[in-house]
């Protein structure tokens, strides 16, 4: 499912226009981006939660030519399914 497909699964669902799904989900897009930013973790309760996990830098390797590089530490998004979500896949 693409996003124009899952806006118009959200229209269907909400009886809503698309357009008002559209800014719908991109309210949601921001309000999580800013919420992880600032360091908050998101909780969905039955659907799961997003949260930021550090990644340490670290040496790696250039597959072409083999030599060396420096990897630099990151800040990763995550998303864990909740109990609700991962049950109605099973």
């Amino acid at each position: 499912m693409n996003k124009a497909e899952l806006i118009a699964k959200i229209a269907e669902n909400a009886e809503l226009s698309k357009a008002q799904a559209n800014r719908a989900l991109k309210s949601f897009e921001m309000a999580v981006t800013e919420a992880m930013k600032n360091g908050d973790k998101i909780s969905l309760v039955g659907f799961g939660s997003f949260e930021i996990s550090n990644r340490s830098a670290r040496t790696g390797r250039n597959p072409q030519t083999g030599k060396e590089i420096q990897i630099p530490a990151a800040k990763i998004p995550k998303f864990k399914a909740g109990k609700g979500l991962r049950d109605s896949l099973n």
